[in-house]
């Protein structure tokens, strides 16, 4: 049944996101969105991945699926919880993609997403619709909101705490820190480049000190047919699924 509503999801993202813009001009953006993450970083904490309808489509067509992927393959190799999770929240959710791979993979009943930026909490709330997971997103600043999470809850950071500036980040792992103390699982998912998280060691140093693991990852991609003509069109050659993860068990050490 996942794999039907999964694939069901994809058909309506193409649907979505290609009905004013031509598959060459997503390509396009995304070769601009792709340089923005890896060149020009400094411009994201302003809302350059999303500043544009073209980026915005790229984000939701290429980079939600990978992510999705991604998530889904880590926590499939994770050792399992030691109890079902109430719900899942996505700290930073983006287009929701991440924290619904994980939502599906445990079975859990309810999603929560946070994310600053409006687009991103409307097309979360919509593709928690698509794969049938009841939930919601609502537009909060993942640095600057108390995380409601103890027991129950799987929280998920997936390729957002890079974004954040250096005092946000700091407060973000201080109540990831807090929210396992209480006794929920947290998982952290960013991209396996050095550059774009020279925090990695402090980090990972906070999550073993708390019980926690680190973990870099490489799988076989198996991204659809539409993703994989975006990436060859934008110049991209995801010949495997990469990312690195810290993840802290739902029982406390």
């Amino acid at each position: 049944m996942s794999e039907d509503r999964i694939a069901a999801w994809l058909e309506a993202l193409d649907r979505r996101h290609l009905a004013e813009l031509t598959s060459s001009e997503v390509a396009r953006a995304l070769r601009a969105l792709s340089s923005a993450y890896v060149e020009r970083r400094d411009r994201l904490q302003r809302g350059a991945a999303l500043d544009s309808a073209g980026k915005r489509a790229a984000f939701a067509l290429f980079y939600a699926p990978l992510h999705f992927l991604v998530t889904q393959a880590i926590v499939a190799a994770l050792p399992p919880l030691a109890r079902r999770p109430r719900e899942v929240l996505d700290v930073g959710c983006g287009t929701g993609s991440a924290g619904a791979a994980w939502a599906i993979h445990a079975g859990t009943a309810t999603i929560r997403g946070l994310d600053r930026h409006p687009w991103a909490v409307a097309e979360a709330t919509w593709t928690y619709r698509q794969l049938g997971l009841p939930g919601r997103a609502s537009q909060r600043d993942a640095a600057r909101t108390p995380l409601r999470a103890g027991a129950g809850t799987a929280v998920l950071v997936a390729y957002a705490a890079n974004e954040l500036q250096d005092a946000g980040r700091a407060s973000l792992l201080e109540a990831l820190i807090a929210a396992h103390a209480a006794g929920a699982a947290v998982l952290i998912i960013e991209p396996i480049a050095r550059r774009a998280t020279p925090w990695w060691p402090h980090w990972s140093a906070r999550f073993a000190a708390s019980g926690g693991r680190a973990d870099e990852w490489r799988f076989p991609s198996t991204l659809p047919v539409r993703q994989q003509s975006l990436a060859r069109a934008a110049g991209l050659d995801p010949r495997e699924l990469t990312a690195r993860s810290l993840y802290l068990p739902d029982a406390p050490s």
